[in-house]
Parts: structure tokens; C-alpha cells; sequence
């Protein structure tokens, strides 16, 4: 057993609620944004962070990277042994299972860290430690790779509504937003699915509580549109959007039901 092997886990045991197609908006988006980076690694290995009570979204992300990068691999990371040891049976070539925390458990350097609803239920003081942790396990950047990317946000129970942060190894990069139009009131809504660094900042003087107002008010505003269906609707309310925060992604997103924009417009102040 290595050193690293040896030393106790860092983190919380999560209530470990899951289901199967749960990440699948988080996932559709890392391969969409990342799935050239993957391609060029030489050893690309993806971590799925905190997979929960049972295996099925380590064994999507392997499908869904393989899709994109064939020689992708996936490791499963889960603090409660117990989960670790049901999902052993579901190890396949590319898809391993392992007992460990933050200090993530693998030999190399990640390309890719997935922690979905795993700091839910962390303090919000904690979040700059975690994430600065798990960053410091990514692949570093070099000549033709910005380095590896770690996306940490929270869903709905059926993946419905999710938000999350992009980070590399410099730290935070992006805040994107993504929904099933067809569930959606308004923008807002997302606000509860909004992951730990965000959750309480939700206030008024705090950006992301304007972003949220602007985007409510832009979707107003497109209301017309609905005619034409939900997705045409959002396309219109994120063009309006973009005048006044930067939005980083374009319609081929947009039509996904997702937005992305640039972590320092949303960060919190202070």
C-alpha cells in the first residue's frame, strides 16, 4: 500500500443520493468544452468525486469521455467504504473504484475532477480550501494545455436544474448555468441549485444576486418568443444578456439551456 493509500481520507461522508442520467447536463457540457483537452493528454484520467450510494455516474462519464477521447479513463471516488465496495462489481477496463477524499487518490495528475453535490453541505468558509486542494491535484498547464479542469456545482434530484464552477489549476474560470427549458418559470429558479460559493451570496449587493435580476428581467423582456418555444425564448434572454455581463459561451450552448459567464462577474465581494 503506497504512503497516500495509507493516510486517511479528507472530507465528509455526502448523504449520497444519486440516479442514473442525474449529471447529465454537467456532463454534456465537459464534453463539449474539454473533450479536445482530453484528447491531446497522453494519459487522460477523469475523477468522479463523491459518486454517491451507487456507480452510475462514474460509468456515464466513462461512456460520455470515451465518446470524445477513447483512451479516457475514470476513477471513482468515494470516502464511505461501503460505497466503495458495492461499487467494485461495476469496474470494467477504464473504470475503477477507490476509497479516498480531497487528497484524490490517484498516482497521476488528473485531467478532469467532476465533484457534483459534494459541498453542499460544507460551510461556505470552507469552499477556498477545498477547491484550492483539489486544483492543486490537476494536471498543470503547459505549452498546449491549459491544464486540467475541476467542475464543482450542485443539481436537482433528476438533473434538471444545475450550476457549477470551472476551475483550473489557476483557480475559478467560469459559472455555468443549465436547465430543461421546458420545467423553467424563470431564470431564477436556478438560484436554489446555485453551488456553496454562491448559495448565500443570493443577496441584494452581491453580483450574482444582479445577475440573477438581469436575467429575470431579460427573460421577461423575451417573453414573445415563447410562441416560437422555450429554447428560443432563453437564446433571446441570453443575447440580451451579454450587453451587460460576459457571457463567454454562444448559441450552440445556448440552445442547450446553458449559459456560461466569467467567474470574476459573479464572484463574491469581499
Amino acid at each position: 500500500m503506497t504512503a497516500r493509500a495509507a493516510t486517511r481520507p479528507e472530507g465528509t461522508v455526502t448523504r449520497g443520493t444519486t440516479n442514473p442520467n442525474r449529471l447529465r447536463r454537467m456532463d454534456r457540457w465537459i464534453v463539449a468544452t474539454h473533450g479536445a483537452q482530453l484528447r491531446r493528454a497522453v494519459e487522460p484520467v477523469a475523477v468522479d468525486l463523491g459518486y454517491g450510494a451507487a456507480p452510475w455516474t462514474a460509468v456515464e462519464l466513462l461512456e460520455r469521455l470515451r465518446s470524445v477521447a477513447p483512451h479516457a479513463r475514470v476513477v471513482g471516488v468515494e470516502i464511505e467504504p461501503a460505497r466503495v465496495a458495492a461499487a467494485r462489481p461495476y469496474e470494467r477496463e477504464g473504470l475503477v473504484f477507490r476509497h479516498g477524499g480531497f487528497e484524490i487518490p490517484v498516482p497521476q495528475r488528473p485531467s478532469l475532477i467532476r465533484a457534483a453535490n459534494v459541498l453542499r453541505q460544507y460551510d461556505e468558509g470552507q469552499v477556498a480550501e477545498v477547491w484550492a486542494r483539489l486544483c492543486g491535484r490537476l494536471a498543470p498547464a503547459s505549452e498546449r494545455s491549459r491544464g486540467g479542469l475541476l467542475v464543482e456545482g450542485t443539481c436537482d434530484e433528476i438533473g434538471r436544474r444545475h450550476v457549477w464552477v470551472a476551475l483550473g489549476p489557476e483557480g475559478p474560470r467560469t459559472v455555468t448555468f443549465a436547465t430543461r427549458l421546458g420545467s423553467l418559470e424563470r431564470p431564477s429558479d436556478l438560484a436554489e441549485r446555485l453551488p456553496k460559493a454562491l448559495i448565500h451570496r443570493n443577496v441584494p449587493g452581491e453580483p450574482v444576486h444582479a445577475f440573477l435580476r438581469d436575467f429575470d428581467r431579460a427573460w421577461a423582456a423575451a417573453a414573445p418568443y415563447a410562441s416560437y418555444g422555450a429554447r428560443q425564448r432563453w437564446i433571446r434572454a441570453v443575447r440580451d444578456l451579454t450587453a451587460d455581463w460576459p457571457v463567454v459561451d454562444g448559441p450552440v450552448r445556448w440552445r442547450q439551456g446553458e449559459v456560461t459567464v466569467a467567474w470574476g462577474a459573479l464572484a463574491p465581494r469581499g
